[in-house]
């Protein structure tokens, strides 16, 4: 039921992104400003919860939009991570998503960021006793942190380096898992409108 929760919010959050890009293009250049930035990196779960998987492969999107008026921009971010050692039997992985706070400075081409807000998490875990595999996963609600860098290429393309922390406990074969982590990677991305 709880991942059903999140699946929904997922697709919510996909439909809003799509929603935003797809607005007319005189009244995103009027009264709206945004970043779509995609990461592609690492994460770092604990290691005495996690290993052997504790160093996931991850891939995620930070958005951020709001009115050029605003302070802070709104944050809806998704990520997930993923690793899988076969001589040990064991997958992990995780998915986060979240919503909070941007504030991101800079007039010119380069954009430095901080941010933070609330999470909701969800852990998996697979393990494979000589062809017998047991798996189980749950969801939880939790917090993140994070900030970067980007540079803008151009009117509308960014490239830069974005790093978060992330918390959130998930119960996985009767035993607290933390699910969250350090995260780190390279962002590119667009923003609108474009600059001159």
């Amino acid at each position: 039921m709880r991942r059903n929760k999140l699946v929904d919010a997922l697709t919510l959050l996909a439909v809003q992104a799509v929603l935003t890009l797809a607005a007319p293009a005189g009244a995103v250049a009027g009264e709206w400003t945004g970043d779509m930035n995609f990461l592609l990196g690492q994460k770092v779960v604990n290691k005495t919860d996690w290993e052997p998987v504790e160093n996931q492969d991850e891939f995620g999107v930070e958005l951020s939009w709001g009115k050029r008026s605003w302070p802070i921009q709104i944050a809806t971010d998704i990520l997930g991570s993923y690793k899988e050692d076969r001589d040990a039997g064991i997958k992990g992985k995780t998915s986060e998503f979240g919503i909070g706070i941007r504030k991101i400075w800079g007039n010119g081409h380069v954009h430095p960021y901080l941010g933070g807000g609330a999470g909701f998490v969800y852990g998996n875990a697979e393990l494979n006793f000589s062809g017998i595999i047991v798996k189980e996963s749950d969801t939880s609600a939790g917090a993140w942190a994070g900030g970067g860098v980007f540079w803008r290429l151009g009117p509308r393309f960014n490239l830069g380096l974005a790093a978060r922390y992330s918390q959130a406990k998930v119960t996985l074969f009767d035993s607290d898992l933390e699910a969250g982590g350090y995260h780190g990677g390279l962002i590119l991305g667009w923003g609108w409108p474009a600059t001159k």
